[in-house]
């Protein structure tokens, strides 16, 4: 006697075309992401509102600060890129890498998030 194959129905949660899609975010300990996931349930709940939903988000995102051309010069080697490696992973020219370590300009806004996240991260952070 052949036994009858069962199968499963599975249930396929619909969203609304409006709901929002977080992305994902990466946290520093599993102690930060238990706070974050915990504070997103609240806010769900409707205990936080969209507020202070947003200030908690902005303080866990990366924070960045000048960086002097020495500092960037260090990263660059610490990686073990060439200036021209360094500045295709930025997403800029190697000329500007190099006037960045000669302390002829600054990055600024993405270019020094990137260089910020590549600073504590790592070079594979941003590829």
């Amino acid at each position: 006697m052949a036994k009858k194959k069962t199968t499963k129905k599975q249930t396929v949660r619909k969203t609304s075309s409006r709901a929002r899609k977080r992305p994902a975010m990466e946290y520093l300990s599993p102690i930060h992401a238990a706070i974050h996931e915990g504070i997103e349930d609240l806010y769900k709940a409707g205990v936080v509102d969209k507020h202070t939903m947003r200030r908690f988000d902005d303080s866990c995102l990366t924070t960045v600060r000048e960086l002097t051309p020495d500092e960037i010069r260090s990263i660059r080697l610490r990686e073990g890129a060439s200036q021209a490696v360094f500045a295709r992973y930025l997403n800029v020219t190697p000329n500007l890498v190099s006037q960045w370590e000669r302390g002829e300009k600054h990055p600024r806004g993405p270019s020094l998030k990137m260089l910020t996240l590549v600073d504590k991260k790592g070079l594979e952070s941003v590829a």
